[in-house]
C-alpha cells in the first residue's frame, strides 16, 4: 500500500510539472504573437465589428466603427452613418481594440492614403477636412501629390466652380486628421 501512495504521489508531481510547463509555454507563446501584432492588424480584426472609441489629433474623441483598414489609413463610420478616412498618424488612441486580429486571413488593403484619398478627388465629392491642429476645411480635393493634396475651399452647399472656390490650399498628407465625405 505505502508504494502505491509514493508512486501516486510522484504521479501527480509530474502532471503538475507538466502543467506548469505547459502554462509557461503557452503564456510565452501568447506574448510573442502579441510582440508582433500591429495596430494595423487590431484594426483588421474590429473591421465589421462594434463600436469603438476613437481619439484623433484636432478631432477629438467619437465613437466609430471601422469599414476598412490600409497600410496607413483607417476608414470608420461614425454618427449618423458618415463616413471618414482617418491616417494612422492622427490616431491619439483606440478603446474597446481586442487584444488580437480575429479574423483569420484578414489583411489590410495594400494602398496608401494618397490612393484612398484619390477616389474622392476623382468624385469631386465635397468633403470635410480637419487636420493635426483641428483646422477645418470645406471644399473639393482637386489633386494628391505625393505628399501632399490641394483643397479647392467652397461653400458646402456650392459645386467646385471657379467662381465659388474661395482659395487653393495645399496640406501635406502628414498633416491631415480626417477626411469626411460629404453628404
Amino acid at each position: 500500500m505505502r508504494w502505491e501512495w509514493l508512486f501516486d504521489d510522484l504521479e501527480a508531481q509530474l502532471a503538475a510539472e507538466a502543467a506548469l510547463e505547459l502554462d509557461a509555454e503557452v503564456a510565452d507563446r501568447t506574448r510573442r504573437e502579441r510582440a508582433n501584432l500591429s495596430l494595423v492588424d487590431r484594426l483588421v480584426g474590429a473591421r465589421g465589428g462594434g463600436s469603438l472609441q476613437v481619439r484623433v489629433a484636432g478631432v477629438g474623441v467619437f465613437s466609430a466603427a471601422v469599414i476598412d483598414v490600409g497600410a496607413d489609413w483607417v476608414l470608420l463610420s461614425h454618427g449618423s452613418g458618415r463616413e471618414a478616412i482617418v491616417p494612422m498618424a492622427a490616431l491619439r488612441s483606440v478603446t474597446g481594440l481586442r487584444g488580437r486580429a480575429i479574423l483569420p486571413g484578414a489583411v489590410a488593403r495594400g494602398f496608401g492614403l494618397g490612393l484612398a484619398l484619390r477616389v474622392l478627388s476623382r468624385d469631386r465629392a465635397v468633403v470635410d477636412l480637419v487636420d493635426l491642429d483641428g483646422q477645418r476645411m470645406i471644399g473639393t480635393i482637386d489633386a494628391i501629390g505625393a505628399d501632399t493634396l490641394d483643397l479647392a475651399e467652397h461653400a458646402p452647399d456650392l459645386p467646385r466652380r471657379s467662381e465659388n472656390v474661395v482659395a487653393v490650399r495645399t496640406v501635406p498628407l502628414t498633416a491631415v486628421a480626417l477626411v469626411g465625405r460629404r453628404v
